[in-house]
């Protein structure tokens, strides 16, 4: 799981790039994430990892935090 938060750290790093974000904190109540991102974490993460992110499992509390979508990643990929 852990190589799985360092690709994930990256993407995010990304795009949040003067904040140095742990596993457990909230992008969304930080302000980073908005609604075209929200879909471009969801595309990094089908692609990144071969996953199919369906409709259930389209929710906030999957994607909140690095934790969180290495999760959901392991979830899908067993």
């Amino acid at each position: 799981m852990e190589a799985n938060k360092v690709k994930i750290r990256e993407f995010l790093s990304r795009h949040f790039k003067n904040h140095d974000l742990k596993d457990d904190e909230d992008i969304f109540a930080l302000g980073f994430v908005n609604s075209l991102f929200a879909m471009q974490l969801v595309m990094f993460v089908e692609g990144e990892f071969g996953i199919r992110v369906e409709n259930e499992d389209l929710d906030l509390a999957n994607f909140r935090t690095v934790d969180a979508i290495a999760t959901l990643v392991e979830k899908k990929a067993a």
